[in-house]
């Protein structure tokens, strides 16, 4: 006994749990004139453990009509501090949020956070799922009813009954097997692990327990000791993951907070007390319902229950979830990888494993989820025999904060291994072109959108004396074109020429800065010869899709204590950006809309995303080994590589590999469209060298930097040759004040009246080409 009592002072005594490092997505954040749909809406509250119960009433439920959701949030510890629970009503129109109100006042509500999915979990030394709760916030039906069921007289006992004890002894040896247990709750927590007491059945054990029992009611009174026992109890398994505690056991089985039960699952969770696995709701429901119905007459009789809400209980379903919350483990593990990069700088495994500290990243569930379903389609719509080996990787960001919305790693996305959206370097191609055209566009009294570079062989002296001679993927030259034209179709020896003018060495600079990575300064660079990850031209194209701002990435916002209280933030916002890069950037993301609508990436506009007036390149390495497509919207940046791990051809290009996957995601992600930043820019319309009336042939509009705008010549004859009597008369476009509707009849050649109400177009000759 003084053996057992020491064993109980060093064990119990100094208890301490370790509790798994959770790891949560981000909040979803609602507020009217948001992108958003409903199956998106609905795809977020399902990752997150709402129920569709049809009411939307209970914390963590949610009901939909068409495009109206109901919505009852649980309430959460985010990093800037409590969010409370609360209801709200949710209207969606047009692919947005279109109403926002709180559900019980009625009142307009600007902005609202629901609780983030679970999305992994770091565990410490033991796989052990536990939650810490106190006896006040465990509900009163599951503490009177766990009593009432195993251990009546648990408040009179010291430990062991022995009324029990003698009728379980007696049945055994009628039976002629140890069947019939006796057990306290007392006797139960001693046997817990805690105090080292094996599993078998034998009576020393039981007579070891029974000893233990004691000295646990001598030592701690019986608050103490029901509050360790609601922490300790083993209620399920998932894999290596062991269940500990009802806080733990609620969310595993339910998706529901312990102190949100309904009677009849505080019955099942009860019920489940007596053996996880043999009870098993989701493996054993008959079984298991038979128990839960054992423990709610128990409870009737004992007065836990009224006979009314007996009588809704027997009759409710058992209401456990088809999976646990958090899918049993890491269902992302491409992505918690990266979280726990990120955190490395600032803990290490020991500080995180087993911690009990909360993770709060920026991961999107619905992003998450878009990505993976579009690399499993695009990989199978484009394997085959030619190609059983490809494999993909993805980066997606949110553009305004650099934060990383979701990661795969490979086409098999939920099994660890190799993470080929941050450790797969390869040929990036023609992805790298923009930035050699943007350092050519920060030189505006040299380089403009509208300047003629020409398309033609090129040769270029190594250092090793040799020469090197680009081709165009056609195997053509274009001859004299404009430097939007030029990145809009990829040509390769207009861009050669222009990189060289800017020098290899400043490429290479760029990609330092804005990246982190080393590319060398061989002049193949300008082509793309240089291997890096998705992950890398993520973060270099986060620049041109922020419009210019150094946005480090980042997968983690902040990371919480046990308590909730904010341990680290990393949510800063970035800083400002310089106006010069800025408008650079500017300009280089409207040379990629053109390859949207009318360059490479042109098969786009097929796919239905004129509306989103997105931006991006495709990127070809030699021989079709790698598939690239990095492209952006107004609100998300995505980063596709498509290949094999051979490093062999795939007979894909940018446009019919990567961009797929592409294309897949946004058709179903919910994001605005790209509207050009004006400021600093200076809309001129061009017809050859210089800057002209809108109406002249062949004229097109482009933004050059403020001040940099090409000199004007008028297209148009003498005014006094044009057949109108009225001096007024004014070509199109030539009037701020009356800009002329795009589609307007004839309006390549046309006049209006100054000042003419109806704005009657009046058709004229046709003008002289300029310079002729």
């Amino acid at each position: 006994m003084l053996y057992l009592n020491y064993q109980v002072g060093a064990r119990f005594g100094q208890l301490q749990w370790q509790l798994p490092t959770r790891v949560y997505a981000r909040p979803l954040q609602l507020q009217p004139g948001i992108a958003m749909s409903g199956e998106t809406l609905k795809s977020e509250l399902d990752m997150a453990s709402y129920r569709d119960d049809g009411v939307g009433e209970r914390p963590g439920s949610y009901a939909r009509k068409g495009n109206e959701f109901t919505i009852s949030s649980r309430g959460f510890n985010d990093v800037g501090g409590l969010i409370k629970p609360h209801r709200i009503a949710v209207t969606l129109n047009d692919g947005e949020v279109a109403t926002l109100r709180d559900r019980d006042s009625k009142a307009p509500m600007k902005v609202t956070r629901l609780d983030p999915a679970r999305i992994g979990t770091l565990y410490g030394r033991n796989q052990e799922e536990r939650e810490i709760v106190r006896l006040e916030e465990v509900p009163e039906k599951l503490v009177t009813g766990l009593q009432a069921v195993e251990d009546k007289d648990f408040a009179h006992h010291f430990g062991v009954d022995f009324t029990g004890v003698m009728r379980a002894i007696w049945i055994n040896l009628k039976s002629g097997d140890r069947k019939q247990g006796a057990s306290t709750l007392t006797q139960q927590l001693a046997r817990s692990g805690l105090l080292g007491i094996g599993k078998e059945q034998t009576y020393t054990r039981k007579f070891k327990e029974m000893l233990y029992a004691v000295i646990l009611e001598a030592r701690y009174d019986k608050r103490t000791i029901l509050e360790t026992y609601f922490n300790q109890v083993y209620l399920g398994q998932q894999g290596n993951q062991a269940i500990h505690g009802v806080a733990a056991a609620s969310k595993f089985w339910f998706n529901r907070n312990v102190r949100d039960l309904s009677d009849e699952q505080i019955a099942l969770l009860i019920a489940i007390v007596r053996g996880p696995s043999w009870y098993d709701p989701r493996k054993n429901p008959e079984r298991a319902r038979e128990r839960r119905d054992f423990v709610l007459e128990k409870m009737l009789q004992n007065n836990v229950l009224t006979q009314k809400e007996y009588e809704a209980a027997v009759k409710a379903p058992l209401g456990v979830t088809k999976t646990p919350e958090g899918g049993g483990g890491n269902r992302f593990p491409a992505y918690v990888e990266l979280v726990r990069r990120q955190l490395a700088s600032d803990y290490s495994n020991d500080d995180l494993s087993g911690a009990g500290m909360s993770v709060m990243t920026a991961m999107s569930p619905s992003a998450q989820a878009y990505a993976e379903g579009s690399v499993t389609a695009a990989i199978k719509s484009v394997a085959g025999r030619r190609r059983p080996d490809l494999d993909a990787g993805v980066v997606m960001t949110n553009v305004h904060t650099g934060e990383v919305v979701a990661v795969v790693g490979s086409k098999d996305y939920r099994e660890a291994g190799f993470n080929r959206a941050l450790d797969a370097k390869r040929p990036v191609g023609s992805i790298i072109k923009p930035f050699e055209y943007m350092l050519a566009l920060a030189q505006p009294g040299r380089w403009s959108l509208a300047t003629y570079v020409e398309d033609s062989p090129v040769s270029v002296i190594l250092g090793n004396g040799k020469r090197w001679s680009p081709d165009n993927s056609d195997n053509r030259s274009h001859g004299s074109v404009r430097v939007i034209d030029a990145l809009a179709q990829s040509y390769n020896q207009a861009t050669v020429r222009i990189g060289m003018a800017v020098k290899p060495e400043r490429v290479s600079d760029l990609m330092k800065v804005l990246a982190g990575i080393e590319t060398g300064n061989n002049p193949s660079l300008l082509l793309g010869a240089t291997d890096q990850s998705p992950y890398a031209m993520a973060q270099a194209y986060q620049f041109l899709a922020s419009g210019g701002e150094i946005q480090p990435l980042r997968s983690v916002r902040g990371v919480l204590d046990r308590n909730g209280k904010a341990l680290k933030r990393y949510d800063k916002a970035p800083a400002p950006a310089q106006e010069g890069d800025a408008i650079a950037a500017r300009l280089v993301t409207f040379a990629l809309q053109r390859v949207v609508s009318g360059g490479t990436a042109r098969q786009l506009m097929n796919d239905g995303f004129g509306r989103l007036t997105p931006a991006g390149k495709t990127g070809t390495s030699n021989d079709s080994r790698d598939s690239w497509y990095a492209g952006y919207t107004g609100d998300h940046l995505a980063v596709i590589w498509m290949g094999n791990d051979q490093n062999k051809p795939t007979g894909l290009y940018g446009s019919t590999g990567a961009m797929r996957v592409w294309s897949s995601i946004f058709k179903k992600l919910p994001t605005a469209p790209l509207q050009l930043n004006q400021r600093g820019l200076d809309w001129q319309w061009v017809s050859g060298a210089n800057s002209t009336d809108a109406g002249c042939p062949g004229a097109q509009r482009m933004p050059f930097v403020r001040g940099f705008a090409p000199p004007f010549q008028s297209c148009a004859p003498a005014p006094e040759e044009y057949p109108t009597d009225d001096p007024n008369a004014m070509p199109i476009g030539d009037d701020p004040a009356m800009p002329v509707p795009e589609g307007t009849p004839g309006n390549d050649n046309a006049w209006i009246q100054r000042g003419d109400p109806a704005r009657q177009v009046q058709p004229v000759p046709q003008a002289p080409p300029v310079g002729q």
